[in-house]
């Protein structure tokens, strides 16, 4: 007997799914855009999280690093003494330019030492093509994969170099990756650029020989003991390497490739998190919308399923069931959607960051765990309707609910019905009857048209943050760093080179800055007073001059150290003589890159102790003739790199930009069909509710045309009322997501364009008018005598 009860409410619950397949079927969609969103994140952040371990334990990345001026070999071996070190690998890094065909100005080379013989003990290669170099082989290099595809370069080809003054064309034995640049991103840099830096590897021998550094290393790796005291070992090592010009050594997670490789894993959890939650919250706000009306048009049925002898427990779980039936559905698009899309993220990935084999692979559980969120997120928005109409007694469940209370709207109060035709006064007294019902469907009009508009300002936050960094701030058209610090003839010399209009000069060190607690390692950049080219900026863009005395920290930098104007930080230089100082904050500057701290170019030069030095001068070009000014720089041993300021822009937009655009397309693709589903079902449920009477007011004589009007105006009315809401939310939700993606290597302002707006806004009235295009078709067809059918 109760099998057969079952099976009766399943026929039921078949045919009202058959007859609610679209709303449905919209509901489902929205569900799983939340899923294929967090299968995509989850599967990508396990696939790059699992290959970058195992390539890491594979290629013995180290889990310390430091870097110094010049310390005997010996030095090493005391430190392979500290407790907690297990391995020590010294070795010789040096910069170097490149002459690069097709390129005017000079490439950077970072060119790192390998043991004469046998492999390194830390930080191992991969060869990818041609061969590895032969014991103190003095005249062949490795390179970088990365460098070795932006400039076609192959195994015996040659590049021109000019390493400490001397020019040296050695051959390429091999195509390279190395744990330590999975992310190239050139010393100083804030985003990779291929084309003009390079990692190279050379012998110990021939390197050493370059650079005069026989006998010597300047920079170190350590690999630790499971057990280790990590600051205890840095602390040990800091002290070691303080007397040889040491900087302060830094852990795994600080290493510049490894932090940023972690940073894009950190807002791939974000992206799990935020965006599911978004969509399935929508989900469960449709999903009570239409089983509420779905129980309201069945309370008749369900008196009579209970007269029968079905019980509570049969009523509940026959409505869960439909919840379930849409909730699996979701999922199940959900699940094939997020395997595709994540397939592809991680393609993407493979093209930034450098792996020996980068797949995708996911892991049942996070199927799993979509079809749970989606079961979830259903009963979560339903359970309560269920549950109160699973305790209706047969008695009043089989009496039609008690119609709402009529009286006269606050139009008509107001005396102002004689501005309204009898349509419009119909559409008003139906809104203002049912404010409870009005208000859930505005909301969620609003709540679509939010999301929409969240989704899309990343794109128009990249174009601010971009404009903002390379025409207001760094106005330069180049950057030229050098070897080592040089005194002032240095800016006279770069003045003097073709085509520069004016150079400004920049002194840059590397600094930890602590208050209270907090610590952090950054570097303080010179600024020039009343410089044109270099600039820092308020939060109202307006230029901000460093005064005589004091520091001026980035936004993100005075979060990081918890501080604001007036506020004492001690500083301690990490270059030269190490002079240390305590500081006040003088001014807290935006800025969207980096973290960042900034002071008089004079006042650093006194904390220095030191004459008018440069590290770096910023030039504006006469651009007829740059090709000259870079021609020269390639001949000069004294440049390290030199920032071309539209090629650094373009890189950023091509690097960060096209993947952030990627992921934001995946979300305006979603939100659209969030903004589709919401309208359609606001549409339907409209529909649906006052069917009969529209069918009553065609019988009394009204057109079709009038009665279109009383249910498409209503629809409208609820439209027009959502924009502003849903534009003003669409702002909550950016500031939220800019808060979420808010690191230490760039910000997301909360900035939405009017042309968003305007899209979104299009987006939900084009949804609106399609929908009530099918409504339209419903109402021409009206079967008046079925409709008007008495249910009793």
């Amino acid at each position: 007997m109760v099998s057969w009860r079952l099976r009766t409410l399943d026929r039921k619950l078949m045919r009202d799914l058959w007859r609610l397949k679209f709303q449905a079927l919209a509901i489902a969609l929205v569900m799983a855009c939340g899923i294929s969103t967090y299968i995509m994140s989850m599967g990508t952040l396990h696939s790059l999280t699992e290959t970058r371990d195992i390539y890491y334990d594979r290629y013995r990345f180290a889990d310390v690093f430091a870097a110094l001026k010049r310390a005997p070999l010996s030095v090493a071996e005391r430190i392979a003494d500290v407790p907690g070190v297990m391995t020590v690998y010294p070795r010789v890094v040096f910069g170097a330019t490149l002459d690069m065909p097709g390129l005017d100005e000079p490439a950077t080379a970072r060119i790192i030492s390998v043991p004469d013989m046998g492999e390194p003990p830390l930080n191992v290669v991969h060869l990818r093509r041609g061969r590895m170099l032969e014991p103190r082989e003095t005249d062949a290099v490795l390179v970088g994969e990365a460098f070795a595809e932006k400039h076609n370069l192959n195994p015996g080809d040659r590049v021109t170099m000019v390493i400490n003054g001397h020019k040296r064309t050695p051959m390429i034995a091999g195509i390279v990756l190395t744990p330590e640049y999975v992310f190239s991103i050139a010393p100083g840099g804030l985003m990779p650029d291929d084309k003009r830096f390079g990692v190279f590897w050379m012998s110990r021998q021939a390197l050493e020989a370059a650079v005069n550094m026989d006998g010597a290393f300047n920079d170190l790796s350590l690999k630790l003991t499971h057990t280790a005291q990590v600051k205890n070992v840095l602390d040990a090592v800091d002290l070691l390497l303080a007397p040889y010009g040491g900087l302060v050594a830094y852990e795994r997670a600080d290493q510049l490739s490894n932090w940023f490789l972690s940073g894009e894993l950190d807002q791939l959890k974000v992206m799990a998190t935020v965006s599911p939650a978004i969509f399935l919250s929508v989900a469960a706000f449709l999903l009570h919308i239409v089983l509420v009306r779905l129980i309201a048009t069945e309370r008749e049925q369900i008196g009579t399923l209970k007269a029968l002898g079905y019980g509570n427990r049969a009523i509940a779980l026959h409505y869960l069931k439909f919840i379930a039936v849409i909730a699996l559905l979701g999922a199940l698009m959900g699940a094939v959607a997020g395997y595709i899309l994540g397939k592809n993220l991680t393609g993407l990935y493979a093209s930034f960051y450098r792996f020996p084999m980068l797949t995708y692979e996911i892991v049942p559980r996070v199927f799993i765990e979509g079809a749970l969120f989606c079961i979830i997120a259903g009963f979560s928005g339903t359970l309560a309707p269920v549950i109160k109409a699973s305790r209706l007694p047969p008695a009043v469940a089989m009496r039609p609910a008690a119609p709402p209370s009529f009286r006269q709207t606050l139009v008509e109060r107001l005396g102002l019905e004689r501005w309204f035709s009898q349509p419009a006064r119909i559409i008003l007294r139906h809104l203002e009857r049912r404010p409870v019902r009005f208000a859930f469907s505005v909301a969620g009009v609003a709540m679509a048209l939010a999301i929409y508009v969240g989704s899309s300002f990343v794109v128009d936050a990249l174009d601010y943050l971009l404009e903002v960094q390379y025409d207001i701030t760094d106005r330069q058209d180049a950057l030229v760093t050098f070897v080592e610090t040089r005194g002032s003839r240095a800016l006279e010399e770069v003045r003097g080179l073709p085509g520069v209009m004016r150079a400004e000069p920049g002194r840059m060190v590397a600094a930890r800055l602590k208050a209270g607690p907090r610590e952090e390692r950054t570097s303080i950049t010179g600024i020039l007073p009343g410089g044109e080219l270099q600039r820092v900026i308020d939060d109202k863009l307006r230029a901000v001059t460093p005064p005589e005395s004091g520091l001026v920290l980035g936004r993100k930098l005075a979060e990081l150290l918890d501080v604001r104007e007036g506020d004492p930080v001690e500083v301690e230089v990490l270059e030269d003589r190490r002079p240390k100082a305590t500081l006040l904050v003088t001014a807290i500057v935006e800025g969207f890159i980096g973290a960042r701290a900034f002071m008089d170019i004079n006042a650093l030069h006194r904390l220095m102790y030191e004459g008018p030095n440069v590290s770096a001068v910023a030039v504006s070009l006469d651009a007829r003739e740059a090709a000259g000014f870079f021609a020269r720089l390639k001949e000069s041993p004294l440049v390290a790199s030199v920032l071309r300021t539209e090629a650094a822009r373009k890189n950023f937009d091509e690097t960060m930009g096209e993947n952030m655009r990627t992921m934001t397309l995946f979300h305006i693709a979603f939100a659209g069909l969030i903004a589709f589903g919401v309208v359609y079902n606001t549409v339907r449920i409209a529909f649906s509710e006052r069917a009969r009477e529209l069918a009553s007011l065609r019988v009394i004589g009204l057109t079709r045309g009038e009665v279109g009007y009383i249910l498409l105006g209503e629809i409208g009315v609820v439209v027009l009322l959502a924009l502003p809401l849903g534009c003003a939310g669409g702002y909550g939700v950016a500031a939220a997501l800019s808060a979420a993606l808010d690191t230490e290597l760039y910000r997301i302002p909360a900035i939405v364009a009017p042309m968003t707006y305007a899209h979104a806004i299009l987006v939900v009235v084009t949804a609106t008018l399609i929908s009530s295009w099918t409504v339209w078709r419903n109402i021409r067809h009206l079967d008046l005598v079925s409709v008007l059918k008495t249910r009793d």
